[in-house]
């Protein structure tokens, strides 16, 4: 195991910001760093450039039109992106739905989705969470029944993020409802959200944004073809698809740039103050580098091939330090941080509070931190 870049991968680091300094406009790495939402026409534009540099698929192969990156090249991509200020490539399509896709799906699936996820000419959400199944998913209660080549789906779905958005949503239903155990009888579709009996309303965050949303199911005709897999078998791609998920999540880039951010706000503070701000953030800032560590053996494993379960070590540690980041954040710029408007009436004249309440979610999605932590006991401890 080397924990130190390459000159290989320090040259690729170069052509990084190389292609971050003349690709991306200084209109969205504002919009980025001040943490204000992006119109869908930002997201797709922006997803686009890095398809055509063939760059918006990270952990996709070569054959499915990914760059064919070490674990170390994507981790370097995603931290050169995180710091500049661009935006990620959309993970629903491409860090959830692709690899499941890639693993899973049928030949006519990879050949028709996959090329459209990458250049964003669908978009797709994620349709997992119900009111009574989140961090114990598979308690879930969508039901789909086969009537002929078609499954019929009901239910409801919770928390879906951009859904108001999207064109397609990937999702669990329960279609053995008498499986002996609760993880079995789910499969994996895939919707058309355009389809007749789907209703998206949306739910407005305390942070004043339209992120989520609720997804009600009435009878919504979906084909077979439209399975990922086989029946019965879904849990077994959602815990694929969940372990991508958690690839890069613990996005060090954003924290490093909120922690420049206060050390920039911190200027402006009486020298008593500041010098309390200072060292916090030096604390902050120590703890970061131990987790780049930690995420850098990480990878090594990852690269030689085997599965590492301190990935949720990433999940939990890199949430918590954003969170307490953007804390530190708002206290330093005070009263004035406070302040914002809901999006829709203005542009947000601070974007510090709306951030720091965004990012209390974060310790919640992508798998619950304390779920993480059962995890780690169970693979790490053998408890």
């Amino acid at each position: 195991m080397d924990l130190f870049f390459t000159r290989e991968d320090r040259a690729f680091r170069d052509e990084v910001r190389a292609f971050l300094q003349s690709e991306l406009s200084p209109e969205l790495r504002r919009r980025v760093e001040e943490g204000r939402a992006l119109s869908k026409d930002e997201v797709v534009g922006w997803q686009r450039i890095l398809n055509t540099r063939g760059w918006a698929t990270p952990s996709w192969p070569k054959e499915w039109g990914g760059p064919g990156w070490t674990a170390v090249e994507k981790h370097i991509f995603l931290d050169e992106l995180h710091r500049a200020g661009a935006p990620e490539p959309l993970s629903f399509n491409v860090s959830m739905l692709g690899p499941v896709l890639i693993a899973f799906g049928s030949e006519s699936q990879k050949s028709y989705f996959l090329p459209r996820a990458a250049n964003l000419d669908d978009w797709w959400a994620q349709g997992f969470s119900e009111p009574g199944a989140g961090s114990d998913l598979a308690a879930l209660s969508t039901t789909a029944v086969r009537e002929g080549d078609h499954y019929i789906v009901n239910g409801q779905k919770i928390w879906q993020g951009m859904a108001h958005r999207a064109d397609w949503m990937f999702t669990l239903v329960r279609t053995d409802p008498q499986a002996p155990k609760k993880q079995m009888g789910i499969s994996f579709l895939l919707i058309d959200l355009r389809s007749p009996g789907i209703e998206i309303r949306p739910i407005i965050t305390i942070d004043g944004r339209h992120e989520v949303n609720e997804v009600f199911l009435d009878n919504v005709r979906v084909p077979i073809e439209n399975r990922i897999g086989e029946e019965n078998k879904g849990w077994t791609y959602a815990k694929y698809l969940m372990s991508n998920e958690r690839t890069g999540i613990a996005r060090t880039g954003i924290t490093k740039r909120i922690l420049q951010r206060i050390r920039t706000e911190a200027t402006s503070l009486p020298a008593s103050s500041r010098v309390i701000v200072l060292t916090e953030t030096a604390r902050l800032e120590a703890e970061l580098m131990a987790l780049e560590f930690t995420q850098l053996r990480v990878l090594a494993s990852m690269t030689e091939g085997v599965p590492d379960p301190r990935s949720s070590m990433l999940k939990i540690k890199g949430t918590e330090l954003r969170q307490d980041a953007s804390e530190l954040l708002l206290r330093t710029v005070g009263e004035d941080a406070r302040e914002f408007t809901y999006e829709g009436e203005d542009e947000a004249p601070h974007d510090i509070a709306s951030n720091f309440f965004t990012l209390r979610a974060a310790s919640i999605y992508g798998g619950a931190n304390e779920v993480q932590k059962n995890i780690l006991a169970k693979t790490i401890l053998g408890q």
